[in-house]
Formats: C-alpha cells, sequence, structure tokens
C-alpha cells in the first residue's frame, strides 16, 4: 500500500463538514444501506484448533470459549481517555466518526476485564463490523435509524439506559458526561450467555515467527496511521515487549486506566470508502480493497474484502493466499481510501 500524503482541510473546515451527531435523534432519513455482496469474492469458513480461543489464537488454558463475545462502542475523545479495560480487548476497530475524531469497537472474549469503557453511542457501520462475531454489542444510545439497525443485527443490543440490562451500566465520577459511562462487563456477558461464542474472524499462525508478516513482510521500526488532520496514532514496534505499542497523535504514549501502554501483536490497516451520508461518515465494510498487516516489527501488503455483513473480513497476500497473523491482540485501522467523501488517509512507515 502507497504511502500517501496531501495537504489536510482546517480543522474548523473539517468540523464544519462532519457536523456531530445527536444521540437519540431521528433526522427522519435514510438507515444503514443492504449492502449487496462483493463480486467476485468467496469466503470460506475459517477453521481453528477447538483449543484455542477463535478471537486471538491463543491457548485456551481452561477458559471457556463457548461465552459469548463481547463488543462495545468506546470513546476515544481526550476527556474518555485513560480508557478502562481496553489494553485487555483482543480484537479494536477503529474507526473515523464527526470531526476527523475517531472511536473503537472493541471486543472482549478471551479475557473480560471487571470494567470496560466508556462507551458512547452506534454509528451506521457498527452492525457490519460487529454482526461476525454475534454475541453484545454495549452502546449509550445513538441515531434511532442507527440502533434500528443495529437492533436488526444478529446481535445483543445492550444499551445503556434500557429497562432490562440498567443494572450493568453506570457513570463514574472520575470523568464527566458524557465520556464516563462504564460497563460491568463480566456480569453483561452472564446475562446473555445463551448466545454463544463467536466464529474466528481471522487466521492464525502457530506463533509470531511464522506469520505471513514476519515470513513475507518488509522490516518497520513503526508506522503512523491518519484518519485525518487530528487523529494520526503511531505504532512503534518494541522488541522487548514483542509487540506495536501505542501512541496517541501528539506522539504520548496510549495508556489505559491500569497503566499499561495500549499494545497489538499485528496491526491491519485497511484502506476503506467512507461517505458522509446525513452528515455522518460512513464506512463501507461490505467491500474490498488494499492494506498491510504489521507483525513482529515486519509490514506486508495485502489485499481485504468483506463478501456480506455476517462474513468477516479477509485478508490475502499478494498471490491470494490467506494472510496469517501472529496469536495475541488485533488492532483493525479503517482508514479512508483515495476517493472517499472525506480527504484520504495514509501510513507513514518509520
Amino acid at each position: 500500500m502507497r504511502t500517501k500524503r496531501w495537504q489536510w482541510l482546517s480543522v474548523v473546515a473539517l468540523s464544519a463538514l462532519l457536523a456531530s451527531c445527536q444521540p437519540g435523534v431521528d433526522e427522519g432519513g435514510i438507515g444503514v444501506d443492504e449492502s449487496e455482496p462483493v463480486e467476485g469474492t468467496q469466503s470460506e469458513p475459517i477453521e481453528l484448533d477447538a483449543d484455542l480461543w477463535p478471537l486471538t489464537g491463543l491457548p485456551l488454558d481452561g477458559g471457556d470459549a463457548n461465552l459469548p463475545a463481547l463488543g462495545a462502542k468506546i470513546d476515544n475523545a481526550s476527556q474518555a481517555r485513560p480508557q478502562v479495560g481496553l489494553d485487555q480487548a483482543d480484537i479494536v476497530f477503529e474507526e473515523l466518526v464527526e470531526g476527523g475524531l475517531t472511536r473503537y469497537l472493541a471486543v472482549w472474549h478471551s479475557n473480560v476485564p471487571a470494567e470496560i469503557g466508556p462507551v458512547r453511542s452506534v454509528r451506521p457501520m457498527d452492525p457490519d463490523i460487529i454482526s461476525p462475531f454475534g454475541g453484545i454489542l454495549a452502546y449509550s444510545g445513538g441515531q434511532q435509524r442507527f440502533i434500528e439497525a443495529m437492533l436488526d443485527a444478529p446481535v445483543a443490543s445492550a444499551i445503556n439506559g434500557q429497562s432490562d440490562v440498567e443494572d450493568f451500566f453506570y457513570r463514574t465520577a472520575d470523568k464527566v458526561a458524557p465520556h464516563n459511562v462504564i460497563v460491568l462487563a463480566p456480569e453483561l456477558v452472564s446475562y446473555f450467555a445463551d448466545r454463544g461464542g463467536p466464529p474466528p474472524q481471522f487466521n492464525y499462525a502457530t506463533s509470531a515467527e511464522e506469520s505471513s508478516a514476519a515470513a513475507s513482510g518488509s522490516e518497520v521500526a513503526g508506522l503512523r496511521v491518519s484518519f485525518s488532520g487530528v487523529s494520526a496514532p503511531t505504532w512503534t514496534w518494541s522488541a522487548d515487549d514483542e509487540a506495536f505499542m501505542r501512541s496517541q497523535t501528539n506522539g504520548a504514549p496510549d495508556t489505559a486506566i491500569s497503566g499499561a501502554q495500549l499494545a497489538a501483536d499485528n496491526v491491519v490497516v485497511l484502506e476503506v470508502d467512507i461517505q458522509v451520508i446525513q452528515d455522518i461518515p460512513t464506512t463501507q465494510m461490505v467491500d474490498s480493497g488494499e492494506g498491510l498487516v504489521a507483525t513482529g516489527g515486519r509490514v506486508l501488503e495485502i489485499s481485504w474484502s468483506k463478501p456480506a455483513a455476517d462474513a468477516p473480513i479477509e485478508l490475502t497476500d499478494s498471490s491470494g493466499a490467506r494472510v496469517l497473523l501472529a496469536p495475541g491482540q488485533t488492532w483493525v485501522e479503517l482508514i479512508p481510501a483515495e476517493g472517499s467523501g472525506v480527504p484520504a488517509g495514509s501510513v507513514d512507515l518509520q
């Protein structure tokens, strides 16, 4: 994937273009499009040994993979940091929202912390991101059309303020509203325990050394992932930690409430089409495109495709073979592709 540079819109202009979404407001417009399957793609089930966690490829070690995955919309505004439990998520998707900012859709399964948050409202692409996992999505509300789309997805919606799940949410005094909604994660998972465990989302090698990027990629010290002029996190390879360590746009280490710096065994960057629909940046997930995977201090150019809303993202290398990730935590960065309705993103390799 080519590294791209450009002149960004000013923060003021971009903010005006991408007006804020007000939770709970029904603007009476279109809902989420029911996207057609991507032509020319054939998704086959991902096979993973039964003694491995399906979302990390790590050994179960007595854990229960039949419990449902817990997804949550996690705030990434400065007032929300440091987040609670984000360092323990199996897979994290970072998506562009209004004003050039980003928000996370994080998924926990192999290691569910006592609390997660702060949670925020849903966006139109979230059903397509979370549907392949099944399980649960915790969030604080959203525009009515987005909530209805989530309710139609094969996922249990746990919404702050909803009567049947209100006991699993609370507002912490450590942060200001609306950046302070916390979820009691294990209790919420137990409430929906009958929903069953998630299928694997990616293919995993038996070790980082045998991953596709380690075997065929180029050495890299780090990568700066630009979503917009105000959101450009950096991932720096740490041989001591055997992981990519995350820093925020200003270069400061990005830490969780535990004090641990956010880290990933795999950083997957996908160029995605993002169109502004009724003032909301809307990532087109049922699609295909280019990207890269960084694992073990190496980086590999890839292609990606997602043939249907409930299908996992498929990663392939230049030969068409499926990409093998390292066992462990994965972050998926969804940056704007050229031709999107917002300025294109970029990846600067270091």
